[in-house]
């Protein structure tokens, strides 16, 4: 398992430590279909490697700018795309490489964020004072080159598929079946007809849009109680390091027969979680309770970014998986560039961090209260399909969901005895 999740936790990592940088959040969600279509035309080797090479330029190429126009045109429109073309194409990759031990797979690849987020932050700093910021650009444009080398371990799965059936239509109707094709693979929206996939988006919409905020404005929060900035910044540092040891734990636990055939539940209870410990967090004022929030912050957050993908897997199956989270990461860009704003705002209003913790833990334990209580009647949903196939009948895509459920089970107990 190592051996291939180890390139994927530096990719990971590394995008997910550039794409919570607001320049590049649109950029690098934007192409989530193209790089889809990529995925799926080429697989994930090539793809990771021309991702690589466009962030690794991006970085080198913005070292020589001289105006903000330019390092936006090359970190935000270059880098983002490459960032989403890693993104998509590791996430896929583990769906390929995994099927028994995929949560757990999932969980040690999402670890990457933390472990770059708690080294390379200060390796920055490092950086900046000894090289300034052009030199600083060029380290990290040789660092992000090294995606490449690992997109290269990524051996290609072979693929068993029957031939398509070929049918004898007019030649208009073929014309304009050729069209809708094109459309449908470019951005699928059939998802949209998919309950199961709606219930996930929604939930997902909502912590997104919290998410980000808390991290962003802890530190400042932390001064407004009396905490010294030095003290206050430390809070993130401790954040990320019990979230980098939460993800792989997750993993382990989402990958028991006790949890993995209702995942979604878990996901829900890590966003309630989650969202508890932000409304508690104005309660929080003198620095050992910031300490206790950070640390269970850490571990919220940890928990919902471990299961936020493999959920999708488990809804959508490993063949849907790499246009669903095109889909996904499209969509999600929005909540994501609005929740710091609207925090900001709320700040600004009232002249007090509190509100800020309020909207954003409200919002996402609203969104994990929806899932816990949706997902009781998707999961009933599955159970009527499993037990009668033919009575919903949505081109053939819940049939299959039901055959890859039970095709898990079956290799999971396998893998499980002794």
């Amino acid at each position: 398992c190592s051996v291939y999740c180890l390139p994927t936790v530096f990719l990971v990592g590394i995008v997910f430590l550039f794409a919570t940088n607001p320049i590049i959040v649109f950029p690098s969600s934007f192409p989530g279909p193209v790089s889809s279509v990529l995925v799926r035309r080429f697989g994930s080797r090539p793809v990771v490697m021309m991702g690589g090479l466009m962030c690794g330029v991006s970085m080198v190429t913005a070292s020589f700018g001289s105006s903000i126009v330019y390092l936006y045109l090359c970190i935000g429109i270059i880098g983002g795309w490459g960032l989403c073309f890693n993104l998509n194409a590791s996430l896929t990759i583990i769906s390929k490489y995994f099927l028994a031990k995929r949560p757990l797979a999932n969980g040690l690849a999402m670890a990457g964020s933390p472990v770059f987020l708690c080294f390379l932050a200060p390796l920055n700093q490092y950086l900046l004072g000894h090289f300034g910021w052009r030199g600083s650009l060029l380290i990290l444009g040789g660092m992000m080159l090294n995606c490449c080398v690992a997109g290269a371990v990524m051996r290609p799965v072979a693929q068993h598929s029957a031939p398509p059936k070929e049918v004898d239509q007019p030649n208009n109707a073929k014309s304009k079946g050729s069209r809708l094709k094109k459309v449908k693979t470019f951005v699928d929206l059939s998802f949209f007809k998919d309950p199961g996939f709606i219930i996930y988006l929604v939930g997902n919409v909502m912590f997104i849009f919290g998410a980000y905020a808390p991290i962003v404005f802890l530190s400042a929060y932390a001064v407004s109680r009396g905490v010294e900035e030095y003290s206050a910044a430390y809070l993130l540092s401790i954040m990320g390091f019990v979230d980098m040891f939460v993800r792989p734990l997750t993993g382990l636990v989402a990958n028991s027969k006790w949890v993995r055939p209702r995942i979604q539940f878990l996901f829900s209870f890590a966003m309630v979680f989650n969202g508890t410990f932000h409304l508690l967090c104005p309660l929080m004022r003198t620095y050992p309770l910031l300490v206790a929030y950070a640390v269970f912050f850490g571990v919220g957050f940890g928990m919902v970014f471990a299961l936020i993908f493999e959920c999708l897997m488990d809804l959508m199956g490993n063949q849907r998986f790499p246009s669903a989270v095109g889909l996904v990461t499209i969509i999600e860009c929005f909540p994501m560039l609005l929740g710091p704003p609207a925090a900001g705002l709320l700040v600004d209003i009232f002249d007090d961090y509190k509100y800020l913790f309020f909207m954003c833990g409200g919002v996402i334990t609203t969104g994990g209260l929806f899932l816990f209580v949706m997902n009781f009647y998707n999961y009933n949903r599955l159970e009527k399909i499993k037990k009668n196939p033919t009575c919903v009948s949505l081109e053939g895509r819940e049939e299959d969901r039901v055959k890859e459920c039970r095709a898990t089970e079956t290799s999971a107990v396998v893998n499980n005895k002794p």
